[in-house]
């Protein structure tokens, strides 16, 4: 700017959506649907599928097919995107339900890699769906939130 000020930038209010990469869309669509029972909410069979967990879209990407400019099942020009390796992403719990998510996890054949108690007393359980990318329960305190996601 001309007089030297600094622009703040705008608010945003979360994060609306999350991706993670398969290979294998139909073991996701089995695991996220049907192991965790996330509403899966769109599929374009070999490049995608989309699952809606609470206020956040889980987005699961074939990256061979999403590396592509543009996707090749877009309407409309979205950038080629995607990553090599396991992602991670951790989903929001509540306190009251880790032991019953570990105790689920466990019962649905979902090997559990580690339980966390962090320094501020907050809990994690951490495992992997059929891709290799990390899958993490934790409770909002984690990050400074009370059990209803407000900042505390």
């Amino acid at each position: 700017m001309a007089n030297g000020a600094v622009l703040a930038p705008p608010k945003v209010d979360g994060v609306l959506e999350a991706a993670l990469y398969a290979d294998d869309l139909v073991a996701a669509k089995e695991f996220y649907a049907g192991k965790l029972g996330f509403e899966k909410i769109l599929e374009a069979p070999g490049t995608f599928v989309f699952f809606r967990c609470s206020a956040t879209i889980l987005l699961v990407f074939n990256p061979a097919q999403t590396r592509k400019q543009p996707l090749p099942s877009a309407a409309r020009p979205v950038p080629g995107h995607g990553c090599d390796g396991a992602g991670h992403v951790c989903f929001s719990a509540p306190g009251a339900s880790l032991d019953r998510w570990a105790e689920y996890l466990g019962k649905a054949g979902i090997p559990i890699e580690a339980e966390i108690t962090w320094d501020n007393g907050a809990r994690s359980v951490y495992f992997r769906d059929p891709a290799g990318n990390s899958l993490e329960f934790a409770q909002p305190r984690l990050w400074g939130y009370d059990e209803a996601g407000v900042a505390a």
